[in-house]
């Protein structure tokens, strides 16, 4: 059993408890609703990138083994769909219903596609930072994770012609929350799932605004056992999280989606009624996570020493 006492132990298990402070949406919306939509394609583990080995994370092959120093045919043609198909597919679908969208970005998969940064742009999507490269960083040395924030920032940048102002590594090391807080310089920080509210993170001595992502409101699970297998269950799932959240009030929800994943015709149907669901209540702002981060920022400042 652990002995730290409370007052030692770092991680926060209270958060706002009973009483979360009031989140004072605009217009006097109950639910901030949030789409994201991926960009990896092009950015993930492939012996072409560098890499030891094939990508194995988050295909149509569930349970995926890496293939050692070689070339995964398979594999890359299902990241490339979500590149040459999926990506457009979604961006029709919110752009048609004129509906805000986050792109979590990985600066290689962006520099590597022009057409639909400008295609992002166009719709003025914003357009966060996923990192350098859409790779596990749990045992990556300090140093290294270091340098490839740096070199995130710069491709994104040199891709978008702004300095990303989100950040989301998504699989990241124990040393991550510091060094963005260190380096970074963002106006929020997503590698959280702990609430359905941002917060502030005082652990540094740059206090991190942390707007929280899902890993269950996302299209990941169709590619996970024990996953959603329908675009029925995919919307069902949606639906009655929004019920929970809407009926509480004064919360946030995340919708996560990947171009190769949401990106396929079945699923893509699935988060079109979604969204048309949303859309009937007038009472549901449907934001870019900046709107969100920059709305909390002016309603609850972090706190000062």
């Amino acid at each position: 059993m652990n002995s730290r006492s409370n007052g030692d132990y770092p991680r926060d298990l209270r958060g706002y408890g009973q009483h979360p402070p009031a989140a004072e949406w605009p217009d006097g919306a109950r639910t901030a609703v949030q789409f994201v939509i991926n960009y990896e394609e092009g950015a993930e583990n492939c012996v072409l990138h560098g890499d030891t080995a094939s990508e194995a994370f988050l295909s149509e092959i569930v349970g995926a083994a890496p293939v050692e120093g070689q070339r995964h045919m398979n594999m890359e043609s299902l990241y490339e769909y979500g590149a040459r198909a999926g990506f457009w597919r979604l961006h029709r679908l919110f752009t048609g219903a004129d509906v805000p969208v986050t792109v979590f970005g990985v600066a290689m998969a962006l520099q590597r596609s022009p057409e639909v940064v400008t295609a992002m742009q166009e719709a003025g999507w914003e357009i966060a930072s996923h990192g350098l490269r859409w790779i596990d960083y749990q045992h990556v040395d300090e140093e290294t994770e270091r340098r490839h924030m740096r070199e995130a920032i710069e491709l994104h940048t040199q891709a978008t012609g702004q300095r990303p102002a989100g950040w989301y590594l998504g699989r990241c090391s124990p040393q991550s929350h510091r060094i963005a807080a260190e380096e970074g310089f963002f106006t929020y920080n997503s590698d959280t799932y702990a609430d359905d509210l941002p917060y502030w993170d005082h652990t540094f001595e740059t206090p991190q605004l942390m707007l929280p992502y899902t890993l269950d409101a996302n299209d990941m699970r169709f590619a996970t056992p024990q996953g959603f297998n329908s675009g029925q269950q995919f919307y069902d799932y949606l639906k009655d999280s929004f019920e929970v959240l809407h009926a509480e009030g004064g919360r946030m929800m995340s919708v996560g989606l990947h171009c190769r994943l949401a990106g396929r015709p079945g699923r893509t149907a699935a988060v079109g009624r979604f969204l048309d669901y949303v859309l009937t209540h007038d009472d549901a702002w449907v934001a870019t996570r900046l709107d969100i981060a920059n709305h909390w920022r002016a309603q609850h400042p972090p706190r000062t020493k």
